[in-house]
């Protein structure tokens, strides 16, 4: 198993988003595989997504729940997803993480209904060239 696919396979992602002055914001998050990309589900309000509407960049590593990494880092390009897309990686999600993954994006889903959340997508960038 490759490093990237093992992020995938680990229980939390720390994924860092970026301020507009550059300040870093670190955040674990559940993560799963899907093909070559990671995915992710979070509140479609909230600050991750919207620093990731004006800066796609994030670094991705390994953590755990409390957002303590595990191993390196590495640089990353998330894009949001539509809305079939983002119920993929709510099934996905559900999936990986058993009942707690079905009870806390059904919790979610009576609290924000489908529109609330948002699914994101993470791709390796490319090695310079």
């Amino acid at each position: 198993m490759d490093a990237w696919t093992a992020l995938g396979e680990g229980k939390y992602l720390l994924v860092t988003t970026f301020k507009r002055d550059g300040t870093p914001v670190a955040t674990p998050v559940w993560v799963a595989v899907d093909g070559t990309d990671l995915v992710f589900w979070t509140v479609r309000d909230s600050w991750k997504v919207k620093r990731l509407r004006r800066d796609p960049r994030v670094e991705v590593g390994p953590s755990d729940l409390r957002g303590n990494p595990l191993g390196p880092s590495t640089a990353a390009r998330a894009r949001l997803l539509d809305d079939p897309t983002s119920e993929r990686v709510r099934r996905l999600i559900q999936r990986k993480y058993g009942i707690l993954g079905r009870l806390t994006i059904g919790g979610s889903r009576l609290r924000r209904g489908t529109k609330g959340t948002i699914g994101v997508a993470i791709s390796q960038d490319p090695p310079p060239a």
